[in-house]
């Protein structure tokens, strides 16, 4: 299957953590199209010291060294960038990979009214007046073939800001030919329109026109966030009819269901509060401790507290994001506490837990997002129940992947990080969120060799063929554990229901996620991110790591 996305504006390390894991564990053929904020790269044989003509940070751009062929070049706003991570036929070289990708630009250039489009003999990319007295470089090309399989690609300019190429770096390590653009060259077309065409190509030349597509929502509200959800200080709840309509309308959902139609027979959970119930509240208010069981509303918290499981929500329980669909508070954060890691080891123990999860609230005002504390509570746990297996539901810190070390170390038995939705409804549902953030930390949690976890929450506007691809970009990432479940809308503030999901789709995803490789797939209308975490794991044949008491 031939694999297109758009993925937006993406950090180019996010979408490197991403394409590291298509290249290396994807069976798929994908097309990642997007944009990257202001960097620079250079590969191996790059000659920095003739070059590179600026310091890098002083003109608000990343620096980062890449495993691909090629001098230094610019990434940024108004330049299309794509990476064909594909599988090849042994007989294909590099030389031939790049021609094939030079041909999707230059026939894209052509039918966008661009002449004399084409190669310069010695001089990799794409050009225009290539029969002229003075040909302009319009694309830039870079590539990496290993074992049969592909990545990096082009990067073609549309409306770039060209002085990044021009004062600032030697292009390609190309002093004496000049750079250009659609726009510099009087073609003046909207972004999107040159992706069709370049997704229609190459889906020609590499799955004979079959393609299976996804863009994450075309128009982008940069202002549309709550200062709150930049971490920046106490936010609103989102209110339906304002900024969260507008980005269900961008990602063309409109409607759903009133917050009091009634709700199908199979969405109501029988809730009984029993004495192993109580038993459970009892340790957690003894030792101060907060759960997502009751701070997100969730359906199976009495069912889960019979059984004598929990989900622990460390870090405390306000969140500095105010997603369209959660009910945690969004008040600004409170320090985190020191001796929390402690308290939850010793509930582990009173509980007697084989399986324990930690999740958290985002906590973008913590530098490293708050990955130091959970990792101190994996290692407490580990400390006082060296046989108990921890599970870790994260959030994304901010697509830091450094920041992720501390708990890389720590090597939780699962690593949990909720895509949430399909990329049309990124923006709409999480907008300080991203779907190649998500994939893109699930990427470099598997590469440093955990065992990984998602999750969706269905019935938001999201179609079918959406969910079918979100699993297949899923098991292309290397991930082993998949929840899926009905949104259940939790105030009349929150994103509305667009449907009510029937247990038969919920059995049909199963069937579909497990079939692309995704070792367990947990999948109700009342299936939430941490139920049946335990029987999950063991579904998934998840070791337990042991660890022995000093």
């Amino acid at each position: 299957m031939f694999r297109a996305r758009w993925l937006g504006r993406v950090p180019y390390l996010e979408a490197l953590a991403l394409q590291t894991a298509l290249f290396e564990h994807g069976h798929d053929d994908h097309l990642l199209l997007l944009e990257h904020p202001h960097v620079f790269t250079y590969g191996p044989r790059a000659e920095l010291d003739k070059n590179l003509k600026c310091d890098p940070a002083a003109v608000g751009a990343d620096f980062v060294s890449v495993k691909r062929g090629g001098d230094i070049t610019y990434h940024g706003p108004g330049q299309l960038v794509g990476y064909p991570i594909i599988s090849l036929d042994n007989r294909i070289g590099a030389s031939q990979h790049v021609c094939a990708v030079e041909q999707i630009v230059i026939d894209t250039l052509t039918e966008l009214g661009v002449r004399d489009a084409g190669r310069l003999p010695d001089f990799p990319g794409v050009w225009v007046d290539v029969h002229g007295p003075a040909p302009r470089k319009i694309c830039a090309i870079g590539v990496r073939l290993a074992n049969g399989r592909t990545m990096h690609g082009f990067a073609l300019n549309v409306s770039t800001d060209l002085t990044y190429m021009r004062e600032h770096i030697v292009p390609c390590g190309i002093g004496d030919r000049p750079v250009t653009s659609l726009r510099e060259e009087g073609v003046d077309v909207e972004m999107r329109a040159v992706v069709d065409i370049v997704v229609r190509l190459a889906a020609e030349r590499w799955a004979n026109g079959a393609v299976e597509r996804q863009d994450v929502a075309w128009v982008h509200r940069p202002d549309d966030l709550s200062r709150f959800s930049r971490g920046e200080g106490p936010g609103e709840p989102v209110r339906v009819g304002t900024r969260s309509n507008a980005r269900l309308h961008d990602a063309g959902v409109s409607g759903g269901l009133d917050v009091s139609d009634r709700k199908p027979e199979w969405l109501r959970p029988k809730v009984s509060i029993g004495p192993e119930v109580l038993a459970v509240k009892s340790t957690l208010r003894d030792l101060g401790l907060v759960t997502v069981c009751e701070e997100a509303g969730c359906p199976n918290l009495s069912e889960c507290w019979r059984d004598g499981t929990a989900t622990f929500m460390v870090l405390g329980e306000r969140c500095t994001r105010a997603c369209g669909f959660c009910l945690v508070d969004t008040r600004k954060p409170e320090a985190p506490d020191v001796d929390e890691p402690q308290r939850v080891a010793e509930a582990v123990v009173r509980m007697n837990l084989s399986h324990a999860v930690l999740t958290m609230v985002a906590r973008d005002d913590l530098e490293d997002g708050g990955m130091t504390h959970v990792a101190a509570c994996v290692e407490a746990i580990r400390k006082r129940s060296p046989h108990t297996r921890v599970e870790t539901l994260v959030s994304d810190a901010k697509g830091d992947v450094a920041s992720f070390a501390p708990l890389y170390r720590a090597r939780p038995d699962v690593f949990n990080h909720n895509i949430e939705t399909v990329a049309r409804l990124q923006r709409a549902v999480r907008p300080s969120a991203g779907y190649a953030r998500s994939l893109g930390v699930l990427s470099a949690a598997r590469s440093a060799g955990l065992t990984t976890k998602s999750g969706l929450v269905l019935g938001m506007g999201e179609s079918v063929e959406e969910v079918d691809g979100c699993l297949a970009d899923l098991a292309s990432v290397g991930v082993s554990i998949v929840t899926m479940g009905q949104y259940l809308r939790p105030t009349s503030h929150h994103l509305p229901v667009a449907r009510w999901i029937h247990p038969d789709e919920f059995a049909r995803w199963k069937q579909i996620g497990e079939g692309f490789g995704i070792a367990h797939v947990e999948a109700s209308p009342l299936t939430r991110s941490s139920y049946h975490a335990r029987q999950s794991a063991d579904a998934a044949e998840v070791p337990v790591v042991l660890t022995v008491k000093s």
